[in-house]
């Protein structure tokens, strides 16, 4: 089932949880310091890894299309927690790595295109989250 994510207590610790995405499967947990096992990612890491393979694998394509020489991507996110305009907000920043024969201007291009990833557009605009109980 393409999309379907199923998340589950595994009973192996405080907050672990099993994650079926598909045929694959993974741990999410908490760190120690919030009361977890620390067995996997948390889930802010977990929604920062998806946007990190997202914009790699978008200028992957990308540059591939444009037989552009990029030779090897990396990203590197973080979040923190920042006051503006009076109010707490989560941010997430992301910084690219580009290795191979690149012009500034299409060094500045993919950017503009990392920033058009799908999960990138997710997490930017607001998010439409239909949540309900089963029976």
């Amino acid at each position: 089932m393409s999309g379907i994510v199923v998340v589950a207590e595994n009973g192996m610790g405080r907050y672990q949880q099993a994650v079926t995405a598909g045929q694959h499967r993974l741990l999410a947990d908490e760190p120690e310091s919030l009361g977890g096992t620390d067995a996997g990612p948390a889930p802010f890491d977990l929604v920062m890894s998806g946007l990190g393979a997202c914009t790699s694998m978008t200028l992957r394509m990308y540059a591939e299309r444009k037989g552009l020489s990029l030779e090897r991507i990396s990203v590197t996110l973080s979040h923190d927690k920042i006051e503006l305009d009076g109010a707490s907000r989560d941010r997430i920043s992301r910084r690219i790595s580009l290795e191979g024969e690149l012009s500034d201007e299409q060094r500045q291009r993919l950017l503009e295109i990392a920033n058009k990833c799908p999960v990138h557009r997710l997490l930017s605009q607001s998010v439409i989250l239909a949540c309900s109980l089963e029976n």
